[in-house]
């Protein structure tokens, strides 16, 4: 399923928001775009909303609807107005999670500190998105609610306490909210990305450990680019009530398991 072309002019209108919380440069902005160009309008958030400038003139330029502003998924009240704001637009009828807080320390070297923020950031800001979204939805018996997890939320990992700990919590709020909520006509899904994704953070960290070389000498296609995974948050809402995905992992196929 390939991304619609930005050059293939606007996007038929839909009476419909979407909720990108924690849309960054590349998975996050990636979702906004697909959605922007079935014709969602998009409501893009993250902690410095500054940054959300060229995404939301890139949406606009190829006549797709998007709002954003900064905001802080750990606070109750910002999550709530901002799920709010969208409503108000039009019915909301996606909600996507998508808050890394990606962090790898020694054991003894986590602080409580680091150990508290990345739970807030990963696990409980996803609650606070899911119970919200999930407010406004039900009334209608339709939407969909996304959390993108990690291959930490499955298994821990050395230097991973912290993050991992918070994805396994997220994962879990994801399982309970799908036994709740589908019945009631919600699809949730928990959605694991078990590899690096194509941006510059990731070849940096690549660079880091391994050499210039290994950067030069990557295979095609041996990390994610971001409109690849956006395309399988779109498949996923796509689906029929009758074959519904709760968990779906994501690799390049020269990710080894």
């Amino acid at each position: 399923m390939s991304t619609p072309s930005v050059s293939a002019g606007a996007p038929a209108p839909r009476n419909a928001t979407v909720a990108v919380i924690g849309a960054g440069d590349y998975i996050g902005a990636a979702i906004a775009r697909r959605f922007a160009a079935e014709g969602y309008i998009v409501f893009v958030g993250r902690r410095q909303g500054e940054k959300l400038e060229p995404l939301k003139s890139e949406i606009k330029a190829a006549g797709g609807r998007v709002f954003g502003r900064s905001l802080d998924a750990r606070d109750e009240d910002d999550i709530t107005a901002f799920l709010g704001e969208a409503e108000a637009a039009a019915p909301l009828e996606v909600c996507i999670f998508n808050i890394g807080a990606n962090v790898n320390f020694p054991i003894l070297e986590t602080t409580s500190r680091v150990f508290r923020k990345v739970w807030e950031m990963a696990c409980f800001a996803g609650f606070l998105a899911g119970r919200e979204a999930a407010r406004h939805m039900l009334p209608r018996g339709r939407g969909s609610i996304f959390f993108t997890g990690a291959t930490a939320g499955l298994r821990g990992g050395v230097g991973y306490a912290a993050f991992a700990s918070a994805k396994f919590g997220l994962r879990a709020l994801a399982q309970s909210c799908a036994r709740e909520l589908g019945p009631r006509g919600i699809h949730v899904a928990h959605l694991v990305i078990d590899a690096g994704v194509d941006t510059a953070w990731v070849r940096e960290r690549i660079r880091a450990r391994d050499g210039e070389e290994a950067v030069a000498n990557l295979a095609p296609d041996v990390l994610m680019r971001p409109e690849s995974v956006a395309d399988t948050y779109w498949m996923l809402h796509q689906q029929p009530r009758d074959a519904w995905t709760f968990e779906l992992e994501i690799r390049p196929y020269g990710e080894r398991w």
